[in-house]
């Protein structure tokens, strides 16, 4: 079986992408790592990644004029790096119609709920205010619009009494841990099975 090529983007430390990096280190998986991206110079994700071989480049999206401008610096490195799959991994940029569109049904992403409830940010807070019983996180499609994709996979954890935004981040993400490796490789053989263009 062929790997999927993959290539990483993140703007931080990197969590879930050292997850997945982990678990590319298995021969039998779907993916294998060929890049990953950050749009932060400073992100510690980026030597996390160095230290798995795989090649890390910073586009710091301040230097480019445009959103554009910025995003077409990063389709120029996927494709010279002729990647397959793109998972995003902490990528803390609202990507345009026009990239998602190059990339739809080739890249997906991570979010701290349940979706299709608290799309955006503060997931957290606003599942306790909403007084929910379960939160969770999803992995989904990436589409134009935030967070609206269809979703790949879920996990769920109880909200328990006393959980602030940050008690309930920390059980979220390891659960994020556990998911989004499953939910590449499930993702992985959804794009192999379609067509191509």
């Amino acid at each position: 079986m062929k790997r999927l090529r993959l290539a990483i983007l993140i703007s931080g430390r990197g969590s879930n992408m050292e997850q997945l990096l982990k678990a590319c280190q298995d021969d039998a998986y779907p993916a294998q790592p060929v890049v990953v991206i950050s749009n932060r110079a400073d992100a510690s994700g980026l030597s996390t990644a160095r230290g798995f071989n795989v090649r890390a480049v910073a586009i710091p999206h301040k230097n480019y004029e445009s959103r554009e401008s910025f995003e077409n610096e990063i389709d120029r490195v996927l494709c010279q790096t002729g990647v397959d799959i793109i998972a995003l991994a902490g990528f803390m940029r609202v990507l345009t119609p026009g990239f998602v569109s190059r990339w739809a049904g080739r890249m997906i992403n991570i979010h701290p709920s349940l979706l299709p409830k608290y799309p955006g940010l503060d997931t957290h807070r606003r599942a306790i205010e909403a007084g929910d019983k379960e939160a969770g996180c999803s992995v989904h499609w990436v589409t134009e619009g935030v967070d609206e994709g269809d979703v790949i996979a879920q996990s769920r954890v109880p909200v328990k009494a006393g959980d602030t935004a940050g008690s309930l981040s920390e059980r979220v993400l390891l659960e994020e841990h556990a998911l989004y490796p499953k939910a590449l490789a499930k993702a992985c053989e959804l794009v192999r099975k379609k067509p191509s263009s």
